[in-house]
């Protein structure tokens, strides 16, 4: 799969130790920044993974900042991004088998690395059971 990353600088150390193992699991990865620790803002990071989710120019998307409360608000705002706040290895299940979530998102200063491993190696895995979470799922665009 095409896998964008990006993060704020309060997502920056996770980002990186995804990034390693998102291409450790022989996935593309493209890391869309932030590249430090400087102060930049997350929506700018989310529009950049967003986009290309939205565009289908990759397959999913994964987005760090501080909680990951602020890039699941700003990715949501596209249409065909499917986001989710994921913070232990049940929510990131959950978000691919019953809701076909394609952009995961993450806090660093809420999860431990160990526990962030877990969720994307969950989350890259998990396929989207259909069924009766499918019509769920097409309601999306009538709110």
């Amino acid at each position: 799969m095409k896998i964008a990353i990006g993060a704020d600088h309060g997502g920056f150390h996770l980002k990186e130790m995804v990034r390693i193992l998102v291409d450790e699991l022989g996935h593309e990865v493209q890391d869309l920044g932030c590249y430090s620790t400087a102060s930049v803002d997350y929506p700018d990071l989310a529009r950049l993974v967003c986009e290309k989710v939205d565009a289908g120019i990759v397959d999913r998307g994964i987005l760090i900042c501080g909680t990951g409360l602020g890039m699941s608000m700003a990715a949501n705002r596209y249409a065909h991004v499917r986001a989710a706040l994921c913070h232990d290895h049940y929510t990131a299940r959950m978000s691919r088998e019953h809701n076909n979530a394609n952009v995961l998102c993450m806090g660093e200063r809420v999860i431990g690395h160990g526990v962030a491993e877990d969720i994307v190696r969950i989350w890259l895995a998990e396929e989207f059971s259909g069924g009766r979470h499918l019509g769920r799922i097409e309601l999306y665009s009538k709110c």
